[in-house]
């Protein structure tokens, strides 16, 4: 088994580390800036060191914890934990040197920390600055540790009570320098773990099948980190694929159920009637693999190439995009932004069995407002059964009665939170109400009902989430007799919800501290790693000419 290294800086009398000698699997090195002949003088000093040699631990003095690689080989500069307690440059330096003390420290605690190393830094009540402190400081008057530890890369990812009076033997001093304890009391220890490095995501080119030719193009680039994750596939244990799970395990129950994900093309071609024009990420394929005349004459594929397109809402009478003369939407490519035409088509073949509920599901794309909880791209889950007319209501509570059944199963594990999922017709839902995900729906075809959910914990998630939609329609030409009942889930949403996740870019991350939260088939109250991030509010004045009423 791996020995644990762990580093401890600024020891005063080495009562601390001290305390932590002797562990089973733990390699010890304690520093402390001063020299050995400094130290030594101090109370109970001599003995702590004395102990430390014994039990197998390095004790190094004159170590200035800024230049910490200046001390240790290559080969030893890797330690699994760093303490720092109660830092401080000594005598009566202000909060303004002691803040770059730690800016110095976290950049050179970088440098030999393990990439999932850990560093802890004690410090008294309130010099911290962050809410955990009570009573809180101004944060100006404050050593601002959170915002001085993400200029070297480190996140705040737990923090609590200093408890000295539990830790054996220790002995707190050094208080302005002397050999004089100093108040610990309501002090906290901070813990700091490694944020991900800031992404850096360069062009990504996709190849895909497409109407039996290999075609390939330009991934836009808000979407290169998200366009192939395989949330959904069988080795996965991301959150998403455990509510998708759960709920096809239910619906089985109580429908014959098929899955027919194997078939659905990333690209879409044509136009969506009613769907705005700027909601879509299009397409442009690589000038080698441009169909031909001959294939776009036969009616095989229709693309024209732009090397800059800018989509926008304008349209003139003939319906074409107000772009470049001459290019017809009908001819372009686009990110599918929905599952609901491949449902369609498959109805529109005769391929369906009445009563059977088909299963579609995988990543949509659709251009939004970035928001907590809108995102431009999630998981759609896609249901589609025909039944009888003048059944279809049944059909449909049936179904939503599965899915609160399965959803109440998978929150009951979570967390102890009220959950209410409804039902809600469309004409009692205000348009301001739509969140993106339904604003969208909306445009594609009318839809029937709302599937809502909302979780009654204050400030836990947005309330009265719209996380499904159920629509119908009628194709004469397949059946007069048969209604074929469409519902879609927003399964990014539902999984948010349900853990208390608080961001969709969290749903997205490649950090495995969020995977590790969730072993495969279950579902967890999701725990930030990352607490209280710097946020900053800047007010802005100016002046308004005198007799001019202001706008805003």
């Amino acid at each position: 088994e791996a020995v644990r290294r762990v580093l401890l800086l600024g020891e005063g009398n080495f009562s601390f580390a001290a305390s932590l000698c002797g562990a089973a699997g733990t390699h010890v090195v304690a520093t402390c800036y001063e020299s050995e002949e400094e130290v030594s003088g101090r109370g109970r000093a001599a003995e702590s060191i004395r102990r430390l040699r014994e039990r197998g631990a390095e004790v190094v003095f004159s170590v200035d914890c800024t230049k910490l690689k200046d001390y240790f080989l290559p080969e030893k500069r890797q330690f699994d934990c760093i303490y720092f307690n109660f830092p401080h440059c000594g005598r009566k330096a202000g909060v303004v040197k002691n803040r770059e003390l730690l800016a110095h420290f976290f950049h050179s605690s970088a440098e030999v920390l393990t990439e999932e190393g850990e560093v802890h830094v004690a410090l008294c009540n309130g010099q911290g600055g962050t809410p955990a402190d009570q009573p809180r400081r101004e944060w100006h008057n404050s050593w601002q540790i959170v915002a001085v530890a993400a200029g070297a890369g480190f996140i705040l990812s737990n923090v609590h009570a200093f408890e000295a009076e539990t830790i054996h033997g220790y002995k707190c001093t050094g208080y302005r320098s002397q050999d004089k304890p100093f108040c610990v009391e309501g002090a906290l220890n901070h813990i700091f773990t490694r944020s991900m490095p800031r992404p850096y995501f360069k062009p990504m080119i996709c190849e895909i099948e497409l109407e039996s030719r290999k075609v390939s193009f330009q991934v836009p680039q808000v979407l290169v980190d998200k366009i192939d994750r395989g949330f959904l596939e069988l080795n996965s244990s991301h959150p998403v694929r455990t509510v998708k799970e759960k709920l096809t395990a239910e619906l089985s129950q109580a429908f014959p159920l098929q899955n027919i994900d194997y078939c659905l093309s990333l690209l879409h071609q044509g136009h969506l009637n009613g769907v705005c024009h700027s909601n879509i990420f299009w397409i442009i394929l690589n000038p080698e693999e441009t169909p031909s005349t001959e294939e776009m004459s036969n009616g095989l594929a229709n693309a024209v190439l732009f090397s800059h397109v800018d989509f926008c809402r304008d349209t003139d009478k003939n319906d074409w995009v107000n772009v470049q003369e001459g290019c017809h939407i009908s001819k372009q490519y686009y990110l599918r932004p929905s599952l609901l035409p491949y449902a369609q088509a498959i109805i529109q073949r005769g391929a369906f069995l009445p009563g059977t509920l088909y299963v579609l599901s995988g990543p949509v794309f659709r251009k939004c407002l970035i928001t907590p909880y809108s995102m431009p791209v999630f998981h759609e889950m896609l249901f589609v059964c025909a039944v009888n007319r003048g059944t279809e209501k049944g059909c449909i509570q049936m179904f939503v009665n599965n899915i609160k059944t399965s959803i109440h199963s998978l929150h009951q594990t979570v967390s102890g939170f009220k959950l209410n999922i409804n039902l809600q017709e469309e004409a009692s839902f205000e348009t301001t109400e739509l969140n993106d995900f339904a604003a969208f729906e909306s445009q594609l075809s009318r839809i029937q009902y709302f599937i809502c959910m909302e979780i009654d914990a204050s400030g836990s998630c947005e309330k009265g989430s719209c996380v499904g939609i159920i629509r119908t329609a009628h194709y004469e030409l397949v059946s007069s007799e048969l209604v074929v009942v469409f519902a879609s889930l927003n399964l990014d949403l539902l999984a948010m919800l349900i853990c208390g996740i608080p961001d969709w870019r969290m749903l997205w991350t490649s950090d495995t501290r969020f995977l590790r939260q969730f072993p495969r088939g279950k579902l967890r109250l999701f725990k930030s790693f990352s607490l209280y991030p710097p946020s900053y509010v800047h007010d802005v004045s100016f002046w308004v000419p005198d007799g001019e009423q202001f706008d805003e």
